[in-house]
């Protein structure tokens, strides 16, 4: 189920908020809450609400196991749980790229093994990191592990966050799976924040996405000017999506009586690309920080292995987003800078001027964001030449001629804008004359919003393929 589709906001969210508050006790309201995400999930992916359900007792059971061991034993307790979770992870999203990429070198001799077809479960990148953050953090012993099945349930499957994110620790909630606390100015901020999401996806990415799609896929060698609108479009579209998806799910937490993580800070005012990860998809950069780097060494030692480890994490990072050997050259291109950084670059990016440093950052993120859109290696040379201007500057292809309308001319910049400096006001409560501004502005968002619901369009937030 999508936040922007009209059965979410007039069918299962109202009724959603009409069965939780009307519960008067708080296991009640989790209960609400547990059903009411299983029929969100089980909307788009109702063969998969059997997997989702099966991971989070073992996992439930697994961190027991783990909390009532001590030595080797909660250790080889943890291997076993850790094991299941990426067997699963394993299994679903990379069982076929394993076959193709054997594939690729049996080919020589003449041998190929089936390549299976199982569909991607929906977020399964995303629950089954909530898991191995809750096992490992249980492990560490910074909680005992929760003895309630419910509140475990709820934490991994809460609708909000549980297709493409945040990625919540479980003590960052662990409170509020016990005690929340609601009142009409919470949920009015929520909303609030909610109405802004949804018009950064539905105002501002589905809207340029037409132009990606067309000089991604359909333009056969764009020229420089072209290749240069689609990676914009882009580089604009997928902050957009993002970000918007998780600011409704940070909006709807909040009305909720729950409070997570924010997940982007404008990545791309970043001018280097260490500060870039500091500001995108900060919780799952937080999660390799935390779960891997560290363990793995960090920045502890010698500085070689420092840049080990920092390209076997964004490897790693690469290969969660997808299981294609574009995106594992994704997480190698940001992996070799941040090396870079590290070994000198970035002392002086320090001390070159804002805009050149700012410049550098950007550029290197709009490259790399073309090898991560490109259904190929292939097809990313491509519109990196055209960017280069080896293809001529050129006029548009007709696919993306058809694709750029008039309001492109200033969405872009508009949208380029507000991307590097944020919002040029903030939700204000209160009777001021600012916060009468700011609440009109947001109903005019929620207008042009609820108008393009209205248009009955599918578009699916890019994370859901992660």
């Amino acid at each position: 189920m999508l936040f922007a589709s009209p059965s979410f906001l007039f069918v299962f969210l109202p009724l959603c908020l009409a069965a939780y508050f009307a519960s008067r006790t708080m296991a009640t309201r989790n209960a609400v809450l547990i059903a009411a995400s299983l029929i969100f999930y089980a909307w788009g992916e109702p063969a998969y609400v059997a997997l989702m359900a099966a991971m989070t007792v073992v996992n439930y059971g697994a961190a027991l196991a783990i909390d009532a061991r001590d030595g080797s034993s909660r250790k080889s307790a943890l291997i076993v749980a850790v094991g299941v979770n990426l067997a699963a992870l394993s299994l679903f999203k990379y069982a076929g790229f394993l076959a193709d990429s054997l594939n690729l070198v049996l080919a020589p001799a003449g041998l190929s093994v089936p390549r299976p077809q199982i569909p991607l479960p929906l977020g399964i990148s995303f629950f089954t990191f909530h898991c191995l953050s809750y096992l490992m953090d249980t492990y560490r012993r910074r909680f005992p592990a929760n003895r309630n099945l419910s509140q475990v349930a709820l934490y991994i499957a809460l609708f909000p966050q549980l297709i493409a994110g945040p990625i919540v620790r479980y003590k960052t909630i662990a409170r509020r799976l016990v005690l929340r606390r609601h009142s009409l100015g919470r949920a009015s901020a929520g909303l609030r924040i909610f109405i802004i999401g949804l018009a950064q996806k539905l105002l501002i990415a589905d809207t340029l996405a037409p132009v990606a799609d067309a000089v991604f896929d359909q333009s056969a060698k764009p020229g420089l000017v072209e290749a240069w609108l689609g990676a914009s479009a882009y580089t604009l579209q997928i902050y957009f999506d993002f970000a918007g998806y998780s600011t409704m799910a940070i909006g709807l937490a909040i009305i909720f009586g729950f409070s997570l993580p924010r997940n982007f800070r404008t990545p791309y005012a970043s001018t280097s690309i260490t500060e870039f990860w500091r500001r995108w998809h900060i919780s799952l950069s937080t999660w390799f920080r935390d779960y891997l780097y560290i363990p793995l060494g960090g920045n502890r030692g010698p500085a070689w292995k420092t840049w080990r480890n920092l390209v076997v994490v964004f490897l790693l990072c690469g290969l969660w987003h997808g299981a294609a050997w574009t995106f594992v050259l994704w997480g190698a291109w940001h992996g070799a800078f941040l090396v870079l950084e590290r070994a000198g670059l970035g002392r002086w990016l320090k001390a070159a001027p804002s805009p050149v440093a700012w410049g550098y950052a950007l550029l290197v993120v709009i490259l790399g964001w073309v090898l991560f859109r490109a259904e190929s290696l292939a097809r990313a040379i491509e519109v990196w030449a055209g960017m280069a201007g080896l293809h001529g500057f050129g006029a548009l292809s007709a696919a993306t001629a058809v694709a750029f309308q008039p309001i492109h001319l200033w969405l872009i910049p508009a949208a380029g804008a507000l991307a590097v400096f944020g919002l040029p006001w903030r939700v204000r409560p209160g009777p001021s004359t600012r916060a009468w501004i700011d609440t009109a502005a947001v109903a005019l968002l929620l207008v042009l919003a609820l108008l393009r619901v209205a248009q009955g369009t599918y578009s699916p937030f890019l994370y859901f393929r992660f």
